[in-house]
């Protein structure tokens, strides 16, 4: 299939991942988890960690490792990473703009963040975070907002998170760092794994769509709580006949009950059913405004 070319066919996929992410600095985050859901109507369910880790309890280099496996498989897989694998670009013409070393592209941002924390364990990003130039953009928890985190302290959006806004939905800047709503230590651990894949499954938009194997794409969980129905500002499913509910909004069978709901549990299996009904949706994959961040701010799969 040509890159940046018409959505791809209807049954392309058989498999829809949601993987709910974190940004912790930690070996095992707790908002880690991922949920997988076959073409059909079957439930999705959560993947177990640890059939391949038997300590338990998912890692960041484990999911990368699991991402290489289906790889290697060339599982027909569609993967929804909920974070920003691009930072606002289209705005200044850079991502940091006034820094010499500011990438030209996803894919060399990726490098940068991975390259500059180094060793750092667990593909956490603090170094990153912490680097004299780096810091200058972002807000940082205990420390002074940086001198080039713009927009009046709200913090830069990219083309895709203005969208969302337009559409009622509330996503906050990548560069802000402080707060539970803060995203921009997930996008950067998300960097540090997207790079070391190493090109092995593509990223859409980045990437042209292959015509087999796995693909990723940005998702944001709200756009899925919003189609099961679920109200703003409760859009959180914390116990099994609500999951049940919300899935069959999605035309999806009830679920196996879990010996533990949580918000990341919850989000990754509703996730995964939104998934697998909007991926063929041809508009979708071809959203107004798209060619002009592509290969730069990236787009969230879903926001038309």
């Amino acid at each position: 299939m040509a890159a940046d070319a018409a959505a791809p066919s209807p049954d392309r996929f058989r498999d829809f991942v949601c993987i709910d992410w974190s940004g912790a600095a930690v070996a095992r985050p707790p908002g880690l988890a991922v949920a997988h859901a076959r073409a059909g109507s079957a439930a999705p369910a959560l993947v177990n960690p640890a059939l391949l880790h038997p300590a338990g309890g998912w890692t960041r280099p484990a999911i990368l490792d699991w991402l290489l496996s289906h790889a290697d498989a060339g599982t027909p897989m569609l993967v929804g990473l909920d974070l920003s694998p691009g930072f606002p670009f289209a705005d200044h013409g850079a991502y940091f703009p006034g820094w010499a070393d500011s990438p030209g592209d996803a894919r060399a941002l990726w490098a940068l963040v991975d390259r500059l924390a180094g060793d750092e364990p667990h593909l956490a990003a603090n170094r990153f975070i912490d680097h004299p130039e780096a810091s200058r953009y972002f807000r940082r928890h205990g420390q002074p907002l940086g001198d080039r985190f713009g927009a009046a302290g709200r913090g830069r959006l990219r083309e895709v998170e203005a969208r969302q806004r337009s559409l009622a939905l509330a996503p906050a800047s990548c560069f802000n760092l402080v707060g539970a709503a803060q995203v921009g230590k997930s996008s950067l651990t998300g960097m540090r794994l997207l790079h070391r894949l190493g090109g092995r499954i593509p990223v859409w938009p980045f990437d042209p769509l292959p015509d087999s194997g796995p693909v990723i794409v940005e998702i944001y969980t709200s756009l899925a709580a919003r189609a099961a129905g679920l109200p703003a500002g409760r859009s959180k499913l914390r116990d099994g006949i609500a999951l049940d509910t919300a899935l069959a909004r999605l035309g999806s069978a009830a679920h196996t009950p879990l010996p533990r709901y949580t918000d990341h549990a919850t989000d990754a299996m509703l996730t995964a059913a939104w998934l697998r009904g909007a991926a063929g949706d041809a508009a979708l994959w071809n959203p107004p405004g798209l060619d002009a961040v592509r290969h730069t701010e990236g787009w969230t799969f879903g926001v038309g």
